[in-house]
């Protein structure tokens, strides 16, 4: 019972100021150029979600049958689907979700991205991330989250210098901070 009730007041601490705190205006200008200027070379769409903290709803799933991480796993599907992610035309979209309150990072992607990646690829750039973000280096971490995942979608949805004039922007660039 403890244990929950850590877990709900450590949530309830954070919230969107917490976000806005790591991430602030000046990195979310350079981080949404970065993701734009990646884009602007494969087809994929790339968005980054930070939450600082689970809504109250996702805490309350939080149990023995729910373990913490399946949860934030859960949370991270519905952002996918809350951003508009997994309703690109090539189906390569890519979330990546930083939950603040659990140093938690989570990448989840589309189905035809998925063909081409195993998850073990995806655990590789989590550790990578997750070591800038332990040193307080969100910068760096997100950047090179979003460099591992715009090789992937290089090496896999790579656009000819013609299509990149048709290349459309799905998505928006911006992290979404909450």
């Amino acid at each position: 019972m403890m244990n929950k009730l850590t877990l709900i007041l450590r949530h309830l601490w954070l919230d969107a100021s917490d976000a806005e705190r790591v991430i602030p205006p000046d990195v979310l200008t350079r981080v949404t150029q970065r993701v734009a200027a990646s884009e602007r070379r494969h087809s994929g769409e790339i968005r980054i979600c930070v939450e600082a903290s689970l809504p109250l709803s996702y805490l309350a799933r939080v149990g023995s049958r729910s373990p913490l991480p399946k949860v934030i796993r859960e949370r991270a599907i519905a952002m996918f689907g809350k951003l508009g992610v997994w309703d690109t035309a090539q189906n390569n979209g890519v979330l990546i979700y930083v939950l603040l309150a659990e140093h938690a990072i989570e990448i989840v992607a589309d189905r035809g991205l998925n063909t081409h990646v195993t998850p073990e690829q995806w655990k590789t750039l989590v550790v990578h991330m997750g070591a800038a973000f332990r040193e307080k280096r969100y910068e760096d971490g997100l950047t090179h989250g979003l460099e591992e995942t715009s090789a992937v979608l290089m090496q896999h949805f790579a656009l000819t210098p013609g299509q990149a004039f048709d290349n459309v922007n799905e998505l928006p660039d911006a992290p979404q901070l909450q």
